[in-house]
């Protein structure tokens, strides 16, 4: 079932994304996880109108960050309003409904600010009597694209004019560098070049930060510093940016009006070589690369990529998913690699789009990278797990703001490290055990002395947070995990829920593993932690089955009801009056209590209850409303208690959120008392989900007592993988 060597390059390129028309929801990416460009059918981002407004065709960098200004200057502080717990009384920033955005001038302020925003535009642009002007889709005929996975490039091609033109496009791989080659006898001719644009931001912010009708608000400083060499100085309120081009032979670059450049080639060549490289400020350019070095860098970079780390090959199989499976799988690899790299935790539509204003959310952390070191990847996370070690401090104080030991690990922020108020930010805590989680992979790649060094104080510092979260039961004489909390299944009121399943089992897990950090390092373990560990309440369950939260104990009863069987209930948070949501309909949003064995291990549950919870949840969850990362998710459970078939109807169930478009992204809907409606064209929580659990179901898990437990073995899957590790 294992056996044979891999055509890495077959594997990969049989899966090159091929369009001969627009996709409206799926323009391919180049990019190498820092900076990341979305292109229209001609390799370009000339015809933003003709895609989708959730595929706004931005060229964005995991370090570049925007904020208005705040000439109040407005801090969190301002945003705090008091919660009693367990008699005693916390400021969060939160609020209790979504009018008191707009109300409240600092919870408006610090939800949009910092904020990702869009680089700059390149467009073709035809000229004609010396007078250029945008090229005109209509004028477009015989297009098609590749994008070749296995060298990272995008292959356009299209007829104007009666003429051809070909263009390639890719970024390097470890410089933030856009690399274009447009060949046509247009080119020659002076008919056809490219415009480069630079935006303002978007009140609007999502999902699309571009402002292209302010020209007053910022400025772009142009300088020739040579013939082969223009530099843009851009200011946008107090941020600053360069953007460098490098312009092949005889190409020249001239600004047209504010913030818009045109470039065109010499008469003599049909070829224009452009690459345009970005940085936070000039002295963090790198140096200048000639053209042919910059591609071969791409091909090689790319290549090293596929030929190193994990992979898994279903070719030789029969059953009619492996196909569809292989796909999502190589896509998922190419789209996590362009899109979840650099010095932050990814935002949740990566570099592609903005959603939640451009911030990113801690708790999706352990989905967007944990396949990378699982699939032995490692290199392509370090930068966003030492996330945790530069914020350190900032974790610190906000664990003692809430009167708790160690660090506190906010649930949505941008590069300043602040929590972003709403009704439901400051009571998620489901991300706490991530960095140990993320470590403790990061280890099991790397079981040396230095990677403990690393990452040991944000591991204790965790700890403690895990240790003193919990309250005491005085009467029960045990530890209780809220409130006030919001679990994962976000639709619980943070100021009853006590308990979430997967909370108190992750708790646990992460308590033990920093334990485990304390002994390979020397230390005796911790008596605080094994007293919360030992004490812990247990998984909530009534029946026979778990529970979401421990203070619902009739959950199973009431969603059964005729009612629930489709039923939309509100979403979690306290209302004004500090009240649960008028719904009992909980049927819906991710089922966690399941995640309490697949991600982590099954130390805590009992494996027969786990099963019947499974299918209770078969029987009458409303996957309608499910995320995309709940159906990998579910699959890692089922998996783990040995039902592949179960596992692979997860992985692969045909619902709104668990569909893989031409490029492999996946759509995020909502649904309503009117229908669905769009949220956006991608969400790649859901491809890193896909990886997490395909490595789990085919490589298994410490202890795991067969082989490949995640696909059946009915003689219609033929599974070859390498480099794929076990999970814990």
């Amino acid at each position: 079932m294992t056996t044979g060597v891999i055509d890495r390059r077959a594997l990969v390129t049989r899966h090159n994304v091929e369009l001969d028309f627009i996709d409206p929801e799926a323009p391919v990416m180049v990019g190498n996880g820092n900076l990341a460009m979305a292109l229209d059918i001609t390799g370009l981002q000339t015809f933003r109108e003709q895609y989708s407004e959730f595929s706004p065709l931005l060229t964005q960098a995991q370090w570049a960050w925007h904020s208005f200004p705040n000439p109040e200057n407005l801090t969190i502080e301002d945003t705090y309003r008091p919660i009693k717990a367990h008699e005693k009384t916390y400021l969060y920033p939160y609020i209790t409904d979504w009018a008191q955005v707009e109300e409240n001038a600092a919870i408006s302020y610090l939800r949009r600010n910092p904020h990702r925003f869009s680089l700059g535009r390149l467009s073709f642009e035809t000229t004609e009597e010396g007078e250029a002007a945008p090229l005109d889709f209509a004028s477009v005929k015989e297009t098609h694209q590749t994008l070749d996975l296995w060298t990272g490039k995008a292959h356009s091609q299209f007829v104007l004019e009666g003429e051809r033109v070909d263009v390639t496009t890719s970024i390097h791989p470890t410089r933030d560098v856009v690399i274009v080659e447009v060949r046509s006898p247009l080119v020659a001719s002076g008919r056809l070049g490219l415009e480069l644009a630079f935006p303002y931001v978007s009140d609007a912010l999502n999902p699309d930060p571009t402002d292209s009708g302010a020209p007053e608000k910022h400025s772009t400083e142009f300088q020739m510093v040579d013939e082969r060499t223009a530099v843009f100085r851009r200011k946008l309120d107090d941020t600053n940016y360069t953007a460098r081009a490098r312009l092949g032979e005889a190409v020249s670059v001239r600004e047209t009006r504010p913030h818009h450049f045109s470039i065109k080639a010499g008469d003599h060549t049909d070829t224009l070589r452009f690459m345009l490289a970005y940085g936070p400020d000039e002295s963090r350019l790198a140096s200048a690369l000639d053209y042919d070095t910059a591609v071969a860098d791409v091909i090689n970079g790319w290549q090293d990529y596929w030929r190193n780390g994990g992979v898994i090959d279903f070719s030789g199989s029969s059953n009619p998913l492996a196909a569809e499976l292989e796909r999502r799988v190589v896509l998922s690899q190419y789209l996590t690699a362009v899109n979840t790299g650099g010095d932050f935790i990814p935002q949740e539509e990566g570099l592609y789009s903005n959603s939640w204003n451009g911030k990113f959310h801690h708790e999706m952390h352990s989905w967007h990278v944990a396949h990378f070191l699982l699939w032995n990847r490692g290199d392509q996370v370090h930068n966003s797990l030492d996330w945790y070690n530069r914020t350190l401090d900032k974790a610190k104080q906000r664990a003692a703001h809430y009167e708790r030991e160690g660090a506190w690990w906010p649930k949505m922020t941008g590069d300043d490290a602040v929590e972003s108020p709403s009704t439901i930010n400051p009571f998620i805590m489901w991300q706490q055990p991530h960095p140990i989680y993320l470590a403790e992979l990061a280890w099991r790649n790397d079981p040396s002395q230095e990677t403990l060094e690393r990452y040991k104080d944000v591991v204790f510092e965790t700890g403690d947070l895990l240790a003193t979260f919990p309250v005491q039961d005085e009467e029960a004489g045990t530890y209780v995990i809220g409130p006030p909390i919001v679990p994962v299944q976000e639709v619980w009121d943070a100021g009853t829920t006590v308990n979430p399943a997967f909370e108190v089992a992750y708790y646990a897990w992460g308590l033990e593993t920093a334990q485990v950090w304390r002994e390979r390092l020397g230390l005796g373990r911790k008596v605080q932690w094994d007293e919360v560990l030992h004490g812990l309440s247990p998984l909530p369950s009534h029946e026979g089955l778990y529970l979401p939260v421990g203070n619902a104990p009739d959950f199973w009863q009431s969603i059964a009801r005729a009612e629930c069987a489709g039923g939309l209930g509100t979403t979690g948070g306290l209302d004004a009056a500090g009240a649960a949501p008028d719904s009992t309909c909980f049927n819906r949003d991710h089922p966690s209590f399941l995640m309490a064995t697949g991600l982590i291990p099954d130390n805590r549950i009992d494996p027969e209850m786990m099963r019947r919870t499974m299918m209770a949840t078969d029987e009458y969850w409303d996957f309608r409303q499910t995320w995309g990362w709940d159906f990998p998710m579910m699959a890692m459970t089922a998996t783990r208690l040995g039902e592949p078939e179960k596992a692979l109807h997860y992985l692969m169930m045909d619902a709104a959120n668990n569909q893989y478009g031409l490029t492999g992204m996946t759509p995020r809907y909502h649904l309503g008392a009117d229908g669905y409606s769009k949220n956006a064209d991608t969400y790649f929580p859901s491809n890193g989900a896909l990886l997490a659990a395909v490595a789990l179901m085919a490589a298994g898990w410490d202890g795991a007592e067969t082989e490949t437990p995640g696909f059946p073995e009915d003689g219609s899957w033929v599974v070859r993988y390498e480099d794929i590790k076990p999970l814990p």
